[in-house]
């Protein structure tokens, strides 16, 4: 997508972010289990965004640090946390992580697609890994990609209401893997205002290949953060993945 890079999705975002993703994923069960696997932590988000799940693991008492590339989303973020209790790192999810170590690494809700190619979701692992403990967590929420969705396009309606309606437009590359899309919201005064996205997405396989090669071992996966048990038909999973 012509002038897309990886800060556009959150400046496009930032401002509705809260309000359209809240419920995307249980909270609670998401704290319960990263603090499971990294007790008090230190805890890495990876594209921590508004602070959705970082800011309700930091109010538990754990260590946090979050890293995005959108102004937009960290400026949501302090405007929620003026203590600055989740700590706060303005840069790219593969070329600027903090060095660590960390007890536990997350990376929720699709946000490893959001690297636009292969090698790059590949060099993400790698600097996870160089940053986790010995014995640490790489924990890596994501769609299950179907394999029967066709190329091409579809319009859907997102939102509708007396004064507003948001449409969802996108195009599918299988061969590249690749989705790209806008949200088309309509108000009642007639503004209209364009939110892109593109996606590079990648089978569990692929991500378990890719965590291999840079010395991490699959440990569990499950299709939600409630530990729902994963199988063939799961829409989703939750992966995660240890330094040996």
């Amino acid at each position: 997508m012509r002038g897309y890079d990886e800060s556009t999705y959150g400046d496009s975002f930032a401002d509705v972010y809260d309000e359209w993703y809240r419920n995307v994923s249980r909270i609670d069960a998401t704290v319960d289990r990263l603090r499971a696997l990294g007790g008090d932590g230190p805890f890495l988000e990876l594209g921590v965004g508004t602070g959705r799940l970082a800011l309700p693991l930091a109010a538990t008492g754990a260590s946090v640090t979050g890293i995005d590339t959108s102004d937009a989303m960290l400026d949501k973020l302090a405007e929620k946390d003026p203590g600055g209790t989740v700590k706060v790192v303005r840069g790219d999810m593969v070329d600027d992580l903090p060095t660590g170590p960390f007890a536990a690494v997350f990376v929720a809700y699709n946000t490893l697609f959001n690297l636009a190619d292969p090698e790059r979701q590949a060099a993400l692992f790698h600097a996870v890994s160089a940053r986790l403990e010995v014995g640490g967590h790489f924990v890596v929420e994501a769609f299950v990609p179907d394999p029967q969705r066709p190329a091409g396009s579809t319009v859907t309606v997102r939102t509708m209401a007396a004064d507003r309606l948001v449409l969802l437009a996108d195009v599918h590359d299988p061969d590249r893997q690749i989705v790209e899309g806008q949200f088309v919201e309509f108000t009642d005064d007639e503004r209209v205002r364009l939110r892109p996205y593109r996606i590079r997405y990648s089978t569990p396989v692929e991500l378990d290949r890719m965590a291999r090669l840079a010395g991490l071992e699959l440990q569990s996966r499950t299709e939600d953060m409630a530990g729902a048990p994963f199988d063939d038909d799961s829409p989703a999973h939750v992966s995660v993945y240890c330094r040996a």
